[in-house]
């Protein structure tokens, strides 16, 4: 068992200290997980070499403003890190947001006609190649290949104890959800159950076939927006 103070997690939050009584997820101490992450990683960092010129330079001819977007994620039992994407919005995209209406129910954001959205950052998003700066995320061990979607603080701060139980297990650059239908799937407690889900049935052979069917999502582009 262990307990995560939530005002250590999410700063300024003011939530009673969170008793997460869930035994460490057996993926998480995979040698095999953990291996198949540094190989995924090391590929995935030679992709983004070969592409990081063409995509940096129709990134800044499409819109002034920076090549990536950093932004405060929760991971594995809830401990925050940094990761980088190519900027598919606007760079006031923030400032901007409260003019967006919200298409899902609980605590996601998304619309499919969101105009803060770039026309390189609509290409960069239906292909993934934005979550390509990731790869070096996986590679430090800060996520994982196959995961779960790692949140954001805004997300985090009203969580409940069952949503808790998705930061089981490292967060993912694929998963249940990216698999299941994707930005089709717009219910919150619909991804926690596929990332719960997730959990139940993982064993490293499955992480193999989650990737496969990432690949075959990918190539028809399906989901994504």
């Amino acid at each position: 068992m262990y307990e995560i103070p939530f005002t250590t997690v999410v700063e300024g939050a003011t939530s009673n200290t969170w008793d997460l009584s869930f035994p460490s997820h057996p993926s998480v101490t995979s040698k095999f997980k953990r291996c198949l992450d540094i190989l995924g990683g090391i590929i995935g960092l030679f992709i983004l070499a070969i592409v990081f010129i063409p995509i940096a330079i129709a990134i800044k001819l499409d819109s002034p403003g920076p090549i990536f977007f950093v932004q405060e994620r929760y991971g594995l039992q809830g401990q925050p890190f940094y990761i980088r994407k190519f900027r598919s919005m606007v760079p006031e995209a923030e400032q901007l947001k409260y003019l967006v209406k919200n298409e899902a129910n609980g605590l996601i954001f998304k619309n499919k006609n969101d105009f803060r959205v770039t026309k390189v950052g609509r290409f960069l998003r239906s292909t993934s190649l934005d979550e390509l700066p990731q790869f070096w995320n996986v590679l430090i061990g800060e996520m994982s290949l196959v995961g779960t979607r790692p949140p954001t603080a805004d997300e985090v701060a009203h969580y409940n104890q069952r949503h808790w139980q998705r930061l089981n297990v490292k967060p993912g650059l694929t998963g249940e959800w990216q698999t299941s239908g994707r930005s089709h799937v717009k219910d919150f407690e619909q991804i926690v159950d596929l990332d719960l889900q997730y959990q139940k049935k993982w064993h490293p052979l499955y992480d193999l076939l989650l990737i496969a069917k990432t690949f075959y999502i990918l190539m028809g582009r399906v989901g994504a927006f």
